[in-house]
């Protein structure tokens, strides 16, 4: 296993109801020892793309046990430093959170209602993981809360080592009769409030809409803030993660998701072009793409807001992704070794077609 621990820092672990509090890492802490090798997937139970049914998690110690092995030794780089979760507050976000907090990270969570990241935040303390979630709420359709948000984190930690924007936001507006209400939604994050019901304890299938993933703008503000975080910093191994979607790659037949795939065909480019920029600007932070196909979460409810049958139904034809396996590339990404840069995930589930 390769591993970089010789400029780390510990420090005291901050407390739930702070941003965070953590170490400042240079440019110095980068690279891997000399001769050293990465963690390699092995196809199995580890393998983010594979969802046949011996393979789905059925228990939370299942889900811990699969993201601890494959992220031994990769990810002890990253223990105590910050990561930033859009979106957290179910779903793929609430997987990605839990995932990085068992990695030992301390995870700022942020969504517009915090009630379910609170519930997260006690499990993860309960289970004895070695990392903390920290709460934020933040509206991302407002660009002051996004201000607000990584001020609090640079007064009460320093700034932040990884962000993942975890945008998914969709809405059924077709092209030639779709509302401009609901494109700005999809484009600007206009989103509206979750439901209030209940979430599954194990995370595992949520029934609550998750919190404003915001598709484009919302986004690019979030990757802009966090790298002006690490530039002042001097942090020259900092990692941007956008979770985008296979309908970023390829254009689907169904109407209803024409306007939503432009996005995501947006959140592409924006991965590209923020990989070229910051080779241009001679540092090694990386920027990387995970596309997942369809994963069981709300996103359907939420696009057949009015079909709530059909939504189910898209559901129960195949075996779907889980968000653990989308936080399960979330990992993998972060474990490659710093001269290893991935790109895009394109993962799917083994039994959908397009």
């Amino acid at each position: 296993m390769w591993r970089i621990a010789e400029d780390r820092r510990v420090e005291a672990r901050p407390q739930a109801h702070q941003v965070g509090g953590g170490s400042k890492r240079s440019s110095g802490g980068n690279r891997a020892a000399a001769g050293s090798a990465p963690v390699r997937e092995q196809p199995g139970s580890s393998d983010p793309g594979r969802s046949s049914a011996n393979q789905v998690p059925s228990s939370r110690s299942e889900v811990d046990g699969r993201l601890g092995t494959m992220a031994r030794g990769g990810m002890d780089r990253w223990r105590d430093r910050l990561a930033l979760v859009t979106g957290a507050s179910g779903g793929i976000g609430a997987a990605v959170a839990r995932a990085l907090v068992q990695q030992g990270l301390k995870v700022v969570g942020c969504a517009r209602t915090v009630g379910n990241i609170e519930e997260l935040a006690a499990e993860c303390k309960s289970a004895g993981y070695p990392g903390t979630l920290i709460p934020y709420r933040c509206d991302l359709s407002n660009e002051e809360d996004i201000l607000s948000m990584f001020s609090a984190i640079r007064s009460q930690h320093s700034g932040v080592d990884i962000c993942i924007n975890n945008a998914g936001l969709a809405r059924p507006d077709t092209l030639l009769s779709g509302s401009t209400s609901g494109w700005k939604e999809m484009f600007n994050g206009f989103s509206v409030a979750p439901s209030p019901v209940q979430m599954d304890p194990h995370w595992r299938h949520p029934t609550a809409l998750p919190g404003p993933q915001v598709n484009v703008l919302a986004l690019s503000i979030c990757t802009r803030e966090a790298y002006q975080s690490m530039k002042e910093r001097k942090v020259d191994d900092g990692h941007i993660i956008n979770i985008n979607s296979m309908s970023g790659h390829r254009v689907l037949p169904q109407s209803v998701t024409h306007f939503y795939s432009a996005t995501k065909y947006a959140v592409t480019a924006l991965t590209e072009g923020l990989r070229l920029e910051l080779r241009e600007a001679q540092t090694h932070i990386r920027a990387t793409c995970i596309s997942p196909g369809l994963v069981e979460t709300q996103f359907a409810f939420r696009l057949h807001d009015k079909d709530p049958e059909k939504a189910a139904a898209i559901y129960g034809q195949i075996e779907c992704l889980k968000p653990e396996d989308v936080a399960a590339a979330v990992i993998y990404v972060l474990s490659a070794p710093p001269h290893v840069q991935i790109g895009d995930i394109q993962m799917r589930p083994t039994e959908q077609v397009t």
